[in-house]
């Protein structure tokens, strides 16, 4: 089993150790019950840092103190909070309680209330019996929501939703409003039940998700093979894996020839070819032939691992939104209540003719009304969805923060070489000087001038040339630094560079004129001619930019490349503007440039391809790496990761992002409309208590629905 449990580290300046665990909290379906463990925890002795993954369930906490010390005060604090959340250390076992265990408990206890509230119905209304019937009725469906009210207020924690429930039912059996008293409790707990019902099908979700990582793995011993656990298989191990089988570790292939479905991780459906040499990552799923695979990292190190760390920790860094709305919370129900006194006490004293007990039913009724649990739960569950739709198609988002800002982009600035570009230069045209040497031998000279080199560019040209190259004819060698290589090949001296290598050496050479990287040949004093190398196109680069720029977003191209391969490239694909021969200081220069034409609530994304543009993905306000698979530099450096290498995917992450802001303010306006509309109905005596109950309960389910909308 994988742990991501665990973490040790000593900060700059302390001898002490602090260790960082994670504990799934199973039963946790509020958010607001999320945020006041949050807040306990955090109090506990020992305890540096606490944070809480409500659509993950899962606590986060950083301690100087034993594991096992500490994991008795969190489990403590938690259950003095909320006693139906229970605390299990994550590398026990990762996978969350949906609440199954609990539901015939709770179901029994609905329908147990409801029998005994009913037969109450019907006993005379000066009878005795009337009121401990519903009393016992009440106590059986919510006994635990007044216990938990009465324990927080010991606590000095008045303000939350079983506050607001407590005292509007006990308030209604006050005024002897007993068939409404149950009824309030009995929908709220239904309610709770969808609630925790929808929460748990969005964290199911996310556990189909975390079904991509390996179970075993088949490791080879001699001529046999051994099923063990993923995390005991070393680095330089080797595996077999069958058809239908996860590939478990990330790796190289030795053996066999296969189709592999990489979907899970990068979100392309058509699989690929895989053989002897080529690069599998732990989560691909092997589809016919049998592979033998040399292991390159352990588990904890592997791609599929880093996938999912950064999925499931994805929704601890809040966007704006989220932020806002739990401030909002915070304060807007000590409001409430204040308003709800004041409307139950203030117009009988004001008003003659005013009933204390039809104003007491109107603040009742107001305080129902008001629970903020529609906004709470949902908001951050449709940011959640939003990154997990995301992911789904191979874009890692790191937090709904970077989600957010993506609505807001104005500029989209991009780097060139393994971005728009595949980066695999080719030799793409070879242009002879005159009949004394053929197109072969020009690529032979240059093959073998360029043997000793490992430059793309002379990558490109032995690779043209496919022999095999034999270096004893190269009798000398001389790299000249910015200009080419100087060689004497069987006798003939040859010259293979830049424009600048020619005229350093006096040779009138004959300019070419097409676009791409250009290596002028001279043989024995003569120019003998030229070998251009282009970088090709990716297949989606012009519709990554005409995408960008129909939804209104201006495109910057910024390269180290010659002014004419850039500007060359950048008209090919649609570019709007290009910034050429530019060192990765001048790019950053060039961003600052960028940013200061935009709007302050305007962003600035860059896309580049990794640990070249670390310093510009970290300057832009979201960095996007076009990360490849198992890029480690660009999963560490960019706030958002293209798993894929597809340049479209910048605007696909742009339009999940608006699709996701769009359903959290549909939410945000449906829950305070209908709240605010239903507020002024109890106000002013229009609205009963079952009116309160669909606008707290009902607003509840129907916004919770609404954000899983985004994991579609």
């Amino acid at each position: 089993m994988f742990e991501t449990g665990k973490a040790i580290y000593i900060e700059k300046g302390e001898s002490m150790k602090k260790t960082k665990d994670e504990y799934v909290l199973n039963g946790l379906d509020c958010g607001n019950c999320a945020r006041k463990i949050e807040t306990g925890v955090n109090k506990i002795d020992g305890v540096e840092a606490c944070t809480i993954n409500f659509a993950t369930g899962t606590l986060t906490v950083t301690h100087a103190d034993t594991q096992e010390a500490i994991s008795k005060r969190i489990e403590k604090t938690v259950q003095s909070i909320e006693p139906h959340v229970s605390v299990s250390p994550k590398e026990e076992g990762h996978h969350h309680d949906h609440g199954a265990k609990n539901l015939k408990t709770i179901v029994l206890k609905l329908i147990g209330g409801a029998v005994i509230g009913t037969a109450a119905y019907f006993i005379p209304e000066d009878s005795w019996l009337k009121f401990v019937m519903f009393f016992a009725a009440y106590l059986l469906v919510g006994g635990d929501v007044v216990f938990k009210a009465l324990k927080n207020i010991v606590r000095g924690q008045v303000f939350d939703e079983n506050f607001l429930m407590t005292i509007a039912t006990v308030g209604a059996f006050l005024i002897q409003q007993y068939p409404e008293a149950l009824a309030v409790m009995v929908f709220y707990q239904i309610g709770e039940l969808f609630q925790g019902a929808a929460v748990n099908r969005s964290r199911r979700s996310i556990s189909e998700l975390m079904n991509i990582r390996p179970e075993y793995a088949n490791l080879k011993i001699g001529h046999e093979t051994k099923k063990v656990k993923p995390e005991e298989v070393k680095a330089g191990d080797r595996l077999v894996v069958k058809p239908g089988e996860k590939i478990p570790l990330d790796g190289f292939v030795i053996e066999g020839f296969s189709l592999v479905d990489t979907s899970a991780l990068t979100g392309e459906s058509v699989p690929r070819d895989v053989e002897a040499g080529k690069e599998v990552l732990a989560g691909f799923v092997n589809q016919n032939g049998i592979l033998e695979i040399e292991v390159q990292k352990e588990l904890s190190e592997s791609a599929v691992t880093k996938i999912l760390d950064l999925v499931e920790n994805a929704s601890s860094r809040k966007a704006q939104t989220e932020n806002f709305i739990t401030k909002f919370a915070k304060y807007y129900t000590p409001a409430v209540v204040v308003l709800a006194l004041l409307l139950a006490f203030v117009p009988p004293l004001l008003i003659p003719s005013a009933q204390l007990s039809d104003w007491v039913y109107r603040a009742l009724v107001f305080l129902v009304i008001s629970c903020p649990c529609a906004l709470v739960v949902s908001i951050p569950l449709g940011f959640f969805g939003g990154i997990g739709a995301a992911s789904k198609r191979g874009i890692l988002v790191k937090g709904s923060n970077y989600l957010e800002a993506l609505h807001s982009v104005r500029y989209a600035v991009f780097d060139k070489t393994g971005t728009l570009t595949k980066g695999n230069f080719t030799v793409t045209n070879i242009v002879t000087a005159h009949d004394k040497w053929s197109e072969e031998e020009l690529l032979s000279f240059a093959a073998l001038a360029e043997a000793h080199s490992s430059h793309p560019i002379a990558e490109s040209i032995k690779a043209a040339y496919g022999s095999p190259l034999d270096e004893s004819q190269i009798e000398a060698y001389e790299d000249i630094a910015g200009h080419g290589i100087k060689a004497t090949i069987s006798g003939v001296h040859v010259l293979a560079g830049n424009h600048r290598l020619m005229e350093r050496e006096g040779i009138a050479y004959e300019k070419e004129k097409r676009s791409g990287t250009v290596v002028y040949m001279a043989v024995d004093g003569e120019f003998a001619g030229s070998i251009l190398i282009s970088d090709e196109l990716k297949d989606d680069a012009i519709e990554a930019v005409a995408a960008l720029k129909a939804s209104g977003i201006k495109t910057v191209m910024l390269t180290g490349d010659a002014k004419q391969v850039g500007t060359a490239v950048a008209k090919q694909i649609g570019i709007d503007e290009v910034h050429t021969e530019l060192l990765p200081q001048d790019k950053v220069t060039k961003i600052e440039d960028i940013d200061q034409r935009k709007a302050p609530q305007e962003k600035l994304l860059f896309v580049g391809d990794g640990i070249n543009d670390t310093p510009v993905l970290a300057r832009a306000d979201i960095g996007i790496a076009m990360g490849g698979l198992g890029s480690d530099a660009a999963v560490e450096a960019a706030d958002i990761v293209i798993m894929t290498d597809q340049p479209s995917k910048v605007a696909e992450a742009i339009t999940v992002a608006k699709r996701t802001k769009a359903i959290v303010w549909q939410n945000i306006a449906f829950a305070l409309g209908v709240k605010g509309v239903f507020l002024l109905l109890g106000a002013f005596g229009i609205a009963t208590m079952w009116e309160a109950v669909f606008s707290d309960v009902g607003v509840t389910v129907l916004a919770v629905l609404n954000a899983m909308r985004v994991m579609k």
